[in-house]
């Protein structure tokens, strides 16, 4: 429920953009769903080494210290949450929109003051009511499920039709330019960000029943379901529309209704607001989660821990994920956002296993109730560094300015966290 969102929706786009082929790109998709299980594999031997709640921040903090565990809650509630949070509220308002500008690609303006509205109207229901919230969830996602389960019931009738012509070989493989290795790393990261989600079962670790067996359970049923719900959506995209079409389209999920659906259509924009529309929620109740979390361990302002005395929600540190949100949105396009933080996200992921080596060099002995061969971290931290590197290459500026939102926590840090002897007039402003 996690992993399925907004990023198929979009993704899609970027992915073939990025590897010049159809058939390059479905390599990448099915290669994106097995990157995502050798992590989700090393996050489970974490989960139950490391039963805590919180994820890569617990794992971090506990192998690396304060600082690198600060760090990583300072990037993901500057830049990971909100970045995908304007990413999800843009696709909603792109795909709300699309049919009002049929013939072309809604006005900028439009776009983002529908994407705000949305995002606030979401963040006053969050701060009302924790039950809301959840309902909102609850209904929203069989959205997403009616869009991907007709998109591709309608791809599987196109193909016994025999509308396949993209995806034979010698089609599907038929360049219209050489990509570099860049390109391929940056295809990965487009593709990455759909499948993003995959470690959010760790953030709630302590309230799973039997991790040891639930844990690498749910990864082997759902990672393998998820790309092949991924890979069968995308060949459904190809049996209705040419790479031209689909990389000129703004939103492709109403194109290929526009093309397939008749008088139906008008079913795919609205299953996939509602699908956005449920990941906007559903990102908020998490980030602000997080934030509660980091301030209540002090490595944030206590007024972000704090909660309404009626409502029982964290007010402060939603209207702070607001607030965050709100500007990256005014950053750039989506597709640059969603390069900015997948970067971001791998960082992350690959200091987290890099840790996973770290602790079985650290404590050979500590209890592992699952323990996974060590090809698995080394395998994915090979990939990890391969995509960082040519992503440093070809988007230097995204990349970099990345890297230096990040570099920022560690003044923050000494100054906020590791600085206890702070003079009274300072702790009397954070504390008013």
């Amino acid at each position: 429920g996690n992993i399925i969102g907004s990023g198929i929706f979009i993704s899609p786009k970027g992915v073939l953009e990025h590897a010049g082929s159809v058939g390059l790109a479905l390599v990448i998709w099915v290669l994106g769903g097995g990157v995502a299980a050798l992590g989700s594999l090393c996050y489970a031997e974490l989960g139950v080494t490391i039963p805590k709640s919180g994820g890569d921040y617990s794992y971090v903090t506990e192998i690396f210290g304060g600082l690198a565990g600060f760090l990583l809650l300072w990037s993901a509630v500057l830049i990971m949450y909100p970045t995908s949070l304007a990413v999800i509220a843009l696709t909603f308002s792109n795909y709300v929109l699309q049919p009002v500008f049929p013939n072309c690609i809604p006005p900028y303006n439009a776009s983002r003051i529908l994407s705000m509205v949305c995002l606030l109207l979401l963040t006053w229901v969050n701060s009302s009511s924790v039950r809301w919230a959840t309902r909102i969830q609850d209904i929203f996602t069989a959205g997403k499920l009616l869009a991907l389960t007709l998109i591709i019931i309608v791809g599987f009738i196109q193909i016994f039709k025999g509308n396949y012509k993209e995806l034979t070989p010698s089609n599907a493989f038929n360049f219209w330019m050489t990509p570099s290795v860049g390109h391929l790393a940056l295809a990965f990261l487009q593709g990455s960000f759909a499948f993003s989600g995959w470690n959010f079962l760790n953030y709630v670790t302590e309230e799973l029943v039997d991790p040891r067996r639930n844990l690498p359970r749910a990864i082997f049923i759902s990672i393998p379901l998820v790309t092949f719900v991924y890979t069968f959506t995308n060949i459904a995209y190809f049996t209705a529309m040419s790479p031209q079409e689909l990389l000129s389209s703004n939103a492709v999920a109403v194109t290929f209704g526009e093309k397939l659906l008749g008088y139906f259509s008008w079913v795919m924009p609205v299953s996939v607001a509602l699908s956005t529309f449920g990941g906007i929620n559903g990102y908020l109740f998490t980030s602000s989660r997080l934030c509660f979390s980091g301030a209540r361990e002090g490595h944030l302002p206590s007024l972000l821990a704090m909660i309404h005395v009626k409502n029982c929600t964290p007010i402060p540190a939603l209207l702070l994920c607001c607030l965050a949100t709100l500007i990256i949105m005014l950053v750039g396009d989506t597709y640059t956002l969603i390069n900015y933080v997948s970067f971001i996200n791998y960082l992350c992921y690959g200091v987290t296993i890099i840790g996973l080596i770290v602790l079985r060099w650290r404590k050979p002995k500590i209890f592992r109730p699952i323990k996974v061969n060590l090809l698995i971290p080394i395998t994915y931290l090979a990939f990890w560094a391969f995509l960082l590197i040519f992503s440093l290459y070809s988007e230097p500026v995204v990349c970099g300015v990345g890297l230096i939102i990040i570099l920022t926590g560690v003044p923050v840090f000494f100054l906020g966290v590791y600085w206890r002897n702070k003079p009274k007039c300072v702790n009397r402003l954070i504390g008013k």
